[in-house]
């Protein structure tokens, strides 16, 4: 349980730190995909506190039903967050490319795409051997959550190199628009308590 609790804690602070570089950096470039990864992170922040109050709440021995239904709520507002993100995505990256606006280049998002490409495999597997210590399906889905942040940073990194090395500016609202289905497909699940539905049953 000490274990989890480092990881989901570790998870935080540094998805706290990545969300500051990237919409930084995305300000900065006006980068419609850096932007669209920083505001994800504080999303990812937003999971990783719940799940961490969870678990911190369950050493202190509360019930899995208080503990659960506060969860489904909350799970529900990450999950309205998720779509209106995707929504802004969509407009962002759509009016970019018609009004043919290209990013600046930024290194320092290329940066934290490689650092994150690294980072998060290497969290996402301890969490899944945690969790599989602990039987716990709600950190099992919280790594999956982490792992998916992978795929946000190679669609990330790939973007902004493409424009850096190429010049095709419209790789970088096109790799925003990639992290679309993703982000509708989280936002579903928290919406309809998806997350939630994987640990109803008593798993801790």
């Amino acid at each position: 349980m000490r274990t989890a609790l480092y990881l989901v804690g570790g998870t935080m602070i540094y998805n706290v730190a990545e969300a500051v570089v990237a919409l930084w950096a995305g300000t900065q470039a006006d980068s419609i995909a850096l932007l669209g990864f920083g505001l994800d992170s504080i999303i990812e922040t937003a999971a990783a506190t719940v799940l961490l109050w969870r678990l911190a709440v369950q050493i202190r021995g509360a019930s899995a039903e208080r503990v659960e239904v506060t969860e489904r709520q909350v799970h529900r507002f990450v999950g309205g967050t998720f779509v209106a993100l995707a929504l802004y995505v969509v407009a962002q990256a759509g009016l970019t490319l018609w009004r043919h606006q290209p990013p600046d280049h930024s290194l320092v998002g290329i940066l934290l795409a490689m650092a994150s490409l690294v980072i998060m495999p290497l969290v996402a597997w301890g969490k899944l051997r945690t969790a599989r210590t602990l039987g716990s399906r709600a950190l099992a889905a919280e790594a999956r959550e982490t792992l998916a942040c992978s795929y946000l940073s190679l669609t990330l990194l790939l973007g902004l190199a493409a424009n850096a090395a190429l010049g095709w500016w419209w790789a970088d609202p096109l790799a925003a628009l990639l992290m679309v289905p993703w982000l509708v497909k989280e936002g579903i699940e928290g919406l309809r308590g998806g997350c939630c539905n994987e640990c109803n049953h008593r798993d801790d």
